[in-house]
């Protein structure tokens, strides 16, 4: 067993310090619940004034403890810490929890105390959870070395599956919903600040754990993003699918960043590219975090997924709300293709819509598991669902036979159950028998729609060096050389003044050249369609003064020049640093309407060509280059291979976001135009 892994979740001998005396303090938690729930270890409580606490010896310091200890929860306030951490790194215990906040989050002060705490910890090999952690419960061990309220329980259900959470009181929260509905957990960890261990350290420690199946996370931030991705890999080499709720949906959190790219590219739009990536799954729904293990646990992802369900029901209108449920999350629930019709008809049901209504065969169990085992056949969807009414909450043996039943017929594709009433004694009994049941259609849909869109860790290879030296203040022009250094090269032409000749075709754009200015068209500085040189002279010596007046703290620098181009569509293509989960490619529907129609999609960078064909299948905006209807095909070839180029940016450490937009699809076989560029230094 890893040491480490050891000393956090089997530790035979636990330091308190700071335990209370008094019960009804919050200091005194750990000790009575470590207690009342059987640790089978030893308890030693630290206070400087106590000879017993709670009934246990007391000890002044930790240094006064004798013998080995493995783990030190210390529940002291922040300015005591720093002590007790050197202590405890002196005794050379191998990890230790702390309770206390106010540490980097608190500002400079705190930053400091983190970092001396950490330089100790380094020093001696200790390991830190937290600041600001609620402990480590281990279930099916007896340790319950926290102080969450959730442990006022007078049991705890065991089971195996792991939740790590940053969130101290959505522990108990989740484990508390989880015991209502019949399900277990194995460890249940509160990571807090993560000033040293972070989630994605934490769980894979758990990874190689026999008593472990699956590995929540609850996440507030990707904190180490390295971790997250040893995690995943480790994790889907040991066949045990790691499931992450993570907040922070909101628009309202995205941070303000110069280019579309930075406004379109938010935390969780990044963060959901950093999951799909690592083959983590994603849920949006708490009921979803608790649903989804049994989906997945034993399972590969989908090879080729159909986002597309089969659903059965025994209630019309329950039915109805999980069909539309699905449909709103992009999952299609679909007829009985061929295969499916008919082993419906061999068995007697006729039907030939996207909702299988048994109602009149009740909740006959032979029928039920009949018309499930025919869904199961078909070859255009993911998975087949049930809908249960009334019977789930009056006659529940009755109800989930059925499905249960269908199981023994070994199908590979999977069952699942949408109990339309309150029916916690049937979602017990599907919990037992390892069926995934949900509690409401939307949970229902998201964990259906996680099960589609859930992928082995991608691999890519690393970025390739892109050799150009870019000014400390670049314009248009130094972000245009830059993306033709990656092979994507445009004409055009830099004018110091109105008077400069140049030798592009006409008709031409010119557009004000500034370091300062990213979006020109705001501030009057794009004029399209100039038909010849005098009225490029005239057109630039207006700009230049209309500029001027509406920014007139920017540097203006010249004009840059370029031919006119119309292409079949127009996408803006952008990289950007993200700061927590790192390098991103962003495709999307470009031109000035980019931000408003927000019709993106994202990867980590560097992609594939077969992730960026992937990624142009995914914008509306793109469709009709692809030949929708009749229409022109685009160059999306081209698009593809222009994607890869510059999710090359990620070798560039200088670069913090780059974008063009719009990038101009030409007919097929004629390439792409660079219209526009920006590039934004590091």
């Amino acid at each position: 067993m890893n040491p480490l892994h050891a000393a956090l979740f089997a530790p035979k001998r636990i330091a308190l310090v700071g335990a209370s005396s008094d019960p009804k303090r919050l200091t005194a938690r750990a000790q009575l619940y470590l207690r009342k729930h059987g640790y089978p270890g030893e308890i030693l409580p630290v206070h400087p004034r106590e000879a017993t606490v709670l009934g246990e010896k007391a000890y002044p310091t930790v240094t006064d403890i004798p013998g080995q200890v493995d783990f030190a929860y210390i529940l002291l306030n922040t300015p005591q810490v720093e002590g007790v951490i050197n202590a405890v790194a002196a005794k050379g215990i191998p990890a230790a929890c702390v309770l206390a906040d106010g540490f980097a989050e608190a500002g400079e002060e705190g930053r400091a105390l983190q970092a001396r705490l950490l330089a100790t910890a380094k020093a001696a090999n200790l390991r830190i959870l937290g600041p600001n952690s609620m402990g480590i419960i281990n279930l099916n061990d007896r340790i319950a070395c926290s102080v969450n309220a959730a442990l006022e329980a007078e049991s705890l259900l065991p089971g195996r599956i792991a939740l790590v959470s940053q969130s101290g009181s959505m522990m108990g929260a989740i484990m508390s919903r989880g015991a209502a509905r019949g399900i277990g957990f194995s460890h249940i960890v509160g990571t807090g600040n993560e000033a040293d261990l972070s989630a994605g350290e934490v769980a894979t420690l758990l990874v190689d754990d026999p008593k472990v199946d699956a590995i929540l996370l609850f996440l507030e931030a990707i904190r180490e993003p390295q971790h997250y991705a040893e995690l995943a890999r480790r994790a889907h080499a040991a066949g045990k699918p790691v499931i992450v709720y993570k907040l922070g949906r909101s628009p309202y959190g995205a941070e303000l960043a110069t280019s579309h790219t930075g406004a379109l590219a938010g935390s969780d739009a990044a963060a959901d590219a950093f999951f799909r990536r690592l083959g983590i799954a994603r849920v949006t729904t708490v009921e979803g975090l608790l649903e989804l293990p049994p989906l997945l646990i034993g399972r590969k992802p989908l090879a080729r997924p159909t986002r597309a369900a089969g659903v059965m029901t025994t209630t019309g209108g329950g039915g109805a709300m999980a069909v539309d449920c699905l449909g709103v999350l992009g999952i299609e629930a679909k007829a009985p293709d061929a295969k499916a019709h008919a082993a419906l008809e061999a068995a007697d049901f006729h039907s030939h819509g996207r909702l299988l209504d048994v109602t009149l065969a009740g909740t006959k169990p032979e029928r039920v598991a009949a018309a499930l085992n025919a869904l199961q056949q078909a070859e255009d969807t993911d998975i087949a669902l049930s809908v249960i009414g009334s019977s789930a909450q009056f006659r529940p043996q009755d109800s989930v036979a059925g499905i249960i039943r269908a199981l023994e017929a070994g199908h590979a594709k999977p069952i699942a159950a949408f109990l339309v009433p309150e029916a916690p004694q049937s979602l017990r009994l599907l919990a037992e028998a390892g069926v995934p049941a949900f509690r409401t259609p939307e949970s229902a849909a998201d964990c259906i729609r996680a099960y589609s869109e859930w992928r082995a860790p991608g691999t890519t290879e690393a970025p390739a060096e892109v050799a150009f030296t870019l000014p400390a203040q670049p314009d248009e022009a130094d972000a245009r050389n830059l993306v033709a250094a990656l092979g994507l090269v445009s004409p055009f032409a830099v004018l110091k003044t109105p008077e400069d000749a140049h030798s592009l075709p006409y008709p031409v754009a010119l557009k004000i050249l500034s370091p300062d200015l990213a979006h020109k068209t705001e501030v009057g500085g794009v004029k399209l369609n100039i038909p010849d040189a005098a009225a490029l002279k005239q057109e630039a010596a207006a700009m230049h003064g209309r500029v001027r007046r509406m920014a007139p703290e920017a540097r203006l620098q010249g004009f840059l020049v370029q031919p006119m181009a119309k292409g079949v569509a127009e996408a803006i293509l952008g990289f950007r640093r993200d700061p927590e989960v790192g390098p991103l490619v962003m495709l999307g529907t470009g031109g000035v309407t980019a931000e408003l129609f927000r019709d993106v999609t994202l990867r980590l960078a560097p992609v594939s060509l077969d992730e960026a064909f992937e990624m142009i299948g995914e914008i509306k905006g793109l469709k009709p280059a692809a030949g929708w209807r009749g229409l022109p095909r685009g160059d999306l070839a081209a698009l593809a291979r222009a994607v890869v180029a510059v999710s090359q940016l990620a070798a560039r450490e200088d670069v913090q976001e780059a974008e063009i937009n719009p990038l101009i699809v030409a007919p097929e076989g004629d390439g792409i135009i660079v219209a526009d560029a920006w590039v934004v230094r590091r």
